[in-house]
């Protein structure tokens, strides 16, 4: 049931969230996916106006905290395991400039997530011979443009990477141009090895105290 004028339109967007971040964590959604089932259940409606449905950094902040009252350490250990892994793809990938992005990065990864990496080569298809030379195999597929619908969408090259699912979408050089800025909340959109590297110190600190 769509609210009336005497809802509180914060407290809806809250509602979706919270329900939004259990279908994220349960059972892996995509947050956009996610966002309209909880909009559907929380409203009763398909389409709801968007100015009811809570933007990802709020959703993402539900997830948090689902994770931290529901899956507690075992989360937190989730995340270190897959930063680890992406490291070592990313030092073994350090000729096409690869930064990690996604649920890894921001420390909402749960078991359903996998290792989302951008790369920046001259051609997509140096990366693709670089991981076939090394007896890698991959799929090949489509992402959206991070830079939005005015762009083509990328090749992405999925591989497994010891035991973790490896999603890396191939940019070209020059994409890199402005793709460094933080988002609208401060937080990193995409991060580099050095980057990941501080993160995991930072991790096994909070770890030991």
């Amino acid at each position: 049931m769509m609210p009336n004028s005497n809802d509180d339109l914060q407290q809806v967007r809250a509602r979706i969230a919270a329900t939004a971040a259990r279908l994220i964590a349960q059972d892996g959604a995509d947050y956009s996916t996610a966002k309209t089932k909880a909009a559907r259940q929380v409203l009763g409606v398909d389409r709801p106006s968007p100015n009811y449905l809570p933007d990802n950094i709020q959703v993402e902040d539900e997830v948090r905290r689902y994770q931290t009252l529901f899956h507690g350490p075992a989360q937190a250990a989730r995340v270190r395991h897959m930063r680890s892994a992406a490291l070592e793809v990313m030092e073994q990938l350090a000729e096409f400039r690869p930064y990690l992005t996604g649920a890894v990065l921001n420390g909402t990864a749960g078991e359903h997530d996998v290792i989302h990496l951008q790369l920046f080569a001259d051609s997509a298809k140096e990366v693709e011979i670089w991981l076939l030379n090394r007896n890698v195999n991959i799929e090949i597929s489509e992402t959206p443009h991070f830079k939005g619908g005015r762009h083509d969408p990328v090749e992405t090259v999925s591989f497994t990477w010891q035991t973790e699912m490896v999603h890396a979408e191939l940019y070209e050089m020059n994409d890199l141009r402005g793709a460094l800025k933080p988002r609208a909340d401060g937080r990193l959109q995409r991060a580099d090895a050095a980057t990941v590297r501080a993160l995991m110190t930072n991790d096994s600190l909070e770890q030991d105290e």
